[in-house]
């Protein structure tokens, strides 16, 4: 498990535990965390939910490939920190993770 923390675009933190092997965006759905809306479910046929990496922890992360380098461009005010949280898989390593949520979805 991890305990990741998801902020709002209001500045309001959700720290939770997420099980390994389940992805950033099914642990923010699991948890009722609101700003992830996880439309497409987490096959990556949309960027709603896109989250912004915390700086410390972006290059510790799997690179992007370019299916989601695509996705992203359709997200709304994506920037060098942007990931999609159905592509990120949680593991013991990520115990710490820090998110922020754009003020709404594309």
């Amino acid at each position: 498990m991890a305990k990741i923390t998801y902020i709002e675009h209001t500045n309001k933190e959700h720290i939770v535990e997420v099980p390994n092997n389940i992805t950033v965006m099914e642990g923010a759905v699991q948890n009722n965390i609101p700003g992830i809306d996880a439309d497409c479910g987490g096959s990556m046929a949309c960027a709603t939910c896109h989250v912004y990496v915390d700086k410390k922890w972006f290059n510790k992360l799997e690179k992007k490939d370019e299916g989601e380098e695509d996705m992203l461009d359709m997200a709304y005010q994506p920037n060098k920190f942007s990931r999609l949280s159905c592509q990120l898989l949680v593991s013991n390593e990520l115990d710490g993770l820090i998110v922020r949520m754009p003020s709404k979805q594309s």
